[in-house]
């Protein structure tokens, strides 16, 4: 069990707040509860009940709604808490050390001038660029004043008060958010094993560019910024594109192994494989690095090898559509399951394969699969880019800002290759497990092959893949 049994955002009306829990909500691991102690709500707007409590109970005992969400599971619970929310609760947490704080920050000018812009329009969220509702506010230094000063006491508070009680506070500024890099970090922290490799695309940024483009009177933000002894805003930079986050490097206990695995490929037939030269079961190897305790490894192991997996895009597809979307019930993609069913013309059985689920409807399936892939690889859904289909270029570009690869192995030719990997090392190599058969070849036609091209277009070109072909039973 980790330090922390729940988490709690501390932030301000129109910080990024929630942008930030519709991102930490995507990862499996987290569950988000909104703004569970707003006097108006609970949780969020219109709803009546949160946890089977409803808001005059919770407002007559918040420590029983607080109780709850820990006994809850589901994953380590968290909500977002604003000054101006239940001045108790925030006691309780500030008091709580395994209550983990996130201190979330924004230039007081830009959150002021989104707050005037979202009560004028009365938008707080936005989910579709074509409801977007746009407004000029008129500046008011003394309002504005009023604001920073009140903001600066609540967040000097809550820092104070972590300093007094020996407790650290995780502070993630409203720029990072759109950077999936900077959420990993924070997850880490929350010390949750599952990486994100983007950040939400359920809710749209709702007044981009700068506070001065949003009022009348530009011309007196610099003075109220100089009274309130405030620098301006930094302009803000898009981050990098990034590949995918990794989950995790992998060792083999004794051999100069390192293992780069790919999301959605043979990793679990590897693992076994690289245990298995050990002597051991995939318990006994070595996982979870950073930076430090990999320059530690491979400290202790001289000419050790790090090596990972590609896959050809279709076969790769089809193997994460039959373990983790065909069959109901796959933690941590059920809700997807459901989405795909309802939005994007999956007919999946609803108990997992049966009779009925014959080849023509695998196929269409699988093709109604690969077709929301290719829309969500390009940023046309609302759903989750899950790692297990990202570019695999895109995955290994991300390895090399730890530790690059020194050999791309194939998973149609790893029955050879890795037996020969060993050999490079000077050892007599286990055989290597041959692949499972997914059904892949009793439904294979050139349109699921075009869609697969479509949409992971550079792994084609980088690893040379032509179209795919049953494996050779000689």
């Amino acid at each position: 069990m980790g330090r922390f049994t729940s988490f709690v955002i501390l932030g301000a009306m129109r910080t990024g707040s929630n942008f930030l829990e519709a991102s930490l909500a995507e990862a499996e691991g987290l569950t988000c509860y909104g703004e569970a102690f707003n006097p108006a709500f609970l949780g969020h707007r219109g709803t009546g009940a949160l946890l089977g409590l409803s808001q005059a109970e919770r407002d007559a005992d918040p420590a029983r709604l607080l109780a709850r969400m820990t006994a809850a599971g589901g994953g380590l619970p968290g909500f977002r808490l604003f000054q101006g929310h239940d001045a108790r609760v925030l006691e309780m947490v500030l008091a709580d050390p395994a209550c983990a704080k996130v201190i979330l920050t924004r230039h007081p000018l830009d959150s002021h001038v989104s707050l005037a812009i979202a009560r004028a329009t009365d938008q707080w969220l936005l989910r579709q660029d074509r409801h977007r509702r746009a407004a000029r506010i008129r500046f008011d230094p003394g309002a504005f004043a009023a604001y920073a000063t009140e903001l600066r006491a609540f967040y000097d508070r809550l820092r104070g008060r972590l300093r007094e009680t020996g407790q650290v506070g995780y502070e993630i500024g409203y720029d990072e958010l759109t950077d999936p890099m900077a959420l990993n970090r924070l997850i880490a922290w929350l010390e949750v094993d599952t990486r994100l490799d983007r950040p939400s695309r359920a809710l749209k940024r709702q007044n981009p560019g700068p506070a001065a483009d949003k009022v009348e009177n530009p011309e007196d933000i610099a003075p109220a910024l100089a009274a309130a002894g405030l620098a301006p805003p930094r302009p803000a930079t898009p981050p990098r594109r990034r590949g995918p986050a990794v989950q995790t490097y992998v060792a083999a206990p004794a051999t100069p192994l390192l293992f780069l695995p790919v999301p959605g490929g043979p990793v679990t037939r590897v693992e076994a494989w690289m245990a298995a030269l050990d002597g051991a079961g995939p318990g006994a190897l070595m996982r979870g690095f950073d930076r430090a305790g990999l320059a530690r490894w491979r400290a202790d192991h001289p000419g050790a090898v790090g090596f990972t997996v590609v896959s050809h895009p279709l076969a790769r597809a089809h193997a994460v559509f039959s373990a983790r979307i065909l069959p109901p019930g796959v933690a941590g993609y059920g809700a997807l399951r459901r989405q795909l069913i309802r939005d994007h013309g999956l007919d999946l059985p609803a108990a997992g394969p049966d009779p009925d689920f014959g080849p023509d409807r695998h196929r269409a399936a699988f093709l109604a699969f690969l077709r929301f892939l290719r829309a969500s690889l390009a940023g046309r859904t609302d759903a989750r880019t899950d790692p297990a289909w990202a570019e695999q270029v895109a995955v290994i570009e991300g390895f090399a800002r730890l530790a690059a690869p020194d050999r791309v192995l194939r998973a149609e030719s790893l029955e050879r290759d890795l037996p020969d990997l060993a050999a490079m090392l000077g050892l007599a190599g286990t055989a290597a497990p041959g692949p499972a058969d997914t059904g892949l070849a009793a439904i294979w036609n050139d349109l699921l092959e075009q869609e697969a091209r479509a949409a992971w277009p550079r792994d084609y070109a980088a690893f040379g893949y032509r179209d795919w072909r049953p494996p050779d039973p000689g």
